[in-house]
């Protein structure tokens, strides 16, 4: 499972000009599961996100988590983020899982976020999004399970 997880200070989630999740300061987490992927993964990663310290305290340290601010999070699937690009011009996805896997773990990703307390909304599995960040530093973070 690999996380891309941006700090926000706004981001929104449309599907068809339909509004599915809005926040203020927070994480925006793009989401990708891969093949073997399961609750271990969702778990570990949802921990590491709540509590991964990278907003600002009172001395402009990175030192305060998501739980610390009270801010929210919007979780949006991305299989792309299991691109392969070593060979070609065109990635190849053959990493990333099927929807089969993937739906139901990128939810209960969410649900283990939202069982932290941290307010959390969703893009919608398989749409065409459009997908707003303003990225807040900015700050950008890999995690990968």
């Amino acid at each position: 499972m690999r996380a891309l997880v941006q700090r926000v200070k706004y981001g929104k989630v449309s599907v068809a000009g339909q509004v599915t999740a809005e926040i203020e300061r927070g994480l925006m987490i793009l989401l990708g599961v891969g093949h073997g992927d399961g609750e271990e993964q969702a778990a570990y990663l949802a921990d590491k996100i709540a509590n991964l310290r990278i907003f600002e305290d009172n001395e402009g340290r990175m030192n305060l988590s998501l739980l610390d601010v009270q801010g929210a999070a919007i979780v949006v699937s991305q299989f792309t983020l299991y691109a392969d690009t070593r060979k070609g011009r065109r990635p190849s996805f053959t990493d990333a899982a099927l929807p089969e896997l993937a739906r139901p773990l990128v939810q209960r990703f969410a649900e283990y976020l939202e069982g932290y307390g941290i307010p959390t909304g969703q893009g919608v599995f398989g749409a065409d999004m459009q997908v707003e960040i303003h990225n807040d530093g900015p700050v950008t973070i890999w995690l990968e399970r």
